[in-house]
């Protein structure tokens, strides 16, 4: 590897603005790993938790080390009704289409009750990991060829995700039991996650969306779920009144 960029301020700049992306868009990881641990008994989610992202890290890795395998899945494959499909548009479609799969699933358990069902019970340890590697798999392509149009130097690339993944294990745990513990942040989640795979679909399609419209309408939705959070915490119900109609004159005798 080259280090001779740590020299060059720009390329310090890449670092942190590669990392803080790089974070931003791990937050999905953490939020779907969480999900499908918490399907897992108790004392083996933590586990899960840390395979799913060194399972991230590695692939992440062995992608950015495959950058010109990796750039050349955006090399057209067939044409469909004038329209180009890569490798890279059949991953993110698939993806997508796995994100809102399980996220509707999930929210279907949820308000059905089906939790404990014989459907649920069958989820294991082997399952839970190879959709976690799955979905490693969707986001970090995207990630990657993000990080390539980014930086140039590929040792800052790795050293980016790392500084990342190595932030996303610090806070998987406190994530996890937040979403565990707050049902309707959980549904949001799951909400986010449906949003994610319609953004997956979209890029697969070759409609671009600008990923700041996506974050913003995810981080609006958490501030007010926050302000929810804290407003029960007080014991406090937010009642909602109409406008207040003019009562009917008395009846004349």
């Amino acid at each position: 590897m080259n280090f001779a960029w740590v020299n060059d301020p720009a390329a310090w700049s890449a670092l942190a603005a590669l990392t803080i992306l790089e974070i931003v868009l791990g937050i999905d990881n953490i939020v779907f790993i969480s999900i499908l641990s918490g399907k897992l008994p108790e004392a083996q989610r933590a586990k899960a938790r840390q395979i799913g992202l060194a399972l991230a890290l590695v692939t992440r890795i062995l992608l950015l080390l495959s950058i010109t395998w990796v750039m050349g899945l955006t090399a057209p494959l067939f044409n469909v009704m004038g329209r180009d499909f890569s490798g890279r548009d059949l991953i993110l479609l698939g993806g997508g289409l796995f994100l809102i799969y399980k996220a509707v699933i999930e929210i279907h358990h949820k308000l059905e009750g089906s939790e404990h069902t014989k459907d649920a019970k069958a989820a294991s340890f082997a399952a839970v990991i190879g959709q976690i590697l799955l979905l490693d798999v969707i986001f970090s392509l995207d990630s990657v060829i993000t990080a390539v149009g980014m930086a140039k130097e590929l040792t800052v690339m790795i050293l980016a995700v790392l500084i990342s993944v190595g932030f996303m294990l610090a806070f998987a745990g406190k994530v996890s039991r937040f979403v565990e513990e707050h049902p309707t942040v959980k549904m949001l989640a799951l909400a986010f996650l449906i949003l994610i795979g319609v953004n997956l679909l979209a890029e697969g399609f070759h409609f671009h969306i600008e990923k700041g419209f996506t974050y913003f309408a995810m981080a609006f939705s958490v501030v007010v779920e926050m302000l929810n959070i804290k407003m029960r915490k007080k014991g406090q119900v937010v009642q909602l009144h109409g406008p207040k109609m003019p009562e009917d004159p008395p009846a004349s005798s």
